[in-house]
């Protein structure tokens, strides 16, 4: 089993910026990579960046490339998601999650464990 606790949501005005932080602990070591998901109220929970385990490779949603920047402390085993220039669409409940898979997953069945999730809310 891996344990994942996000923080770091909050309010934040339209073009303001927040630093999302996942805390994985437990059987670490059968992870590949670890992604930030985000799921806004009636939709579906959409992908927004993963990381190698290593932290050598990052993929990115279109919808967030160029503003948010996913990263890793490999000592800590923390990863963190800096959101720039956040929109009021960007507004959603953002999750942690951890894959046995690694080569850039990023579709949501593919993670094994997830966080308990950390809201995220961007006024215009």
């Amino acid at each position: 089993q891996v344990q994942l606790v996000e923080s770091g949501g909050g309010l934040v005005q339209a073009g303001g910026s927040l630093r999302l932080s996942c805390a994985a602990s437990g059987r670490t070591l059968s992870t590949n990579a670890m992604g930030w998901f985000r799921q806004a109220p009636g939709k579906g929970r959409e992908f927004v960046a993963t990381i190698s385990w290593g932290g050598d490779s990052t993929y990115y949603a279109e919808s967030v490339k160029g503003r948010f920047t996913i990263s890793k402390n490999s000592a800590k085993n923390w990863v963190y998601l800096q959101m720039n220039s956040l929109k009021p669409e960007d507004t959603a409940v953002y999750y942690c999650a951890a894959t046995r898979f690694g080569g850039g997953a990023t579709s949501a069945p593919a993670y094994d464990y997830w966080g308990q999730g950390t809201q995220v809310t961007v006024s215009s």
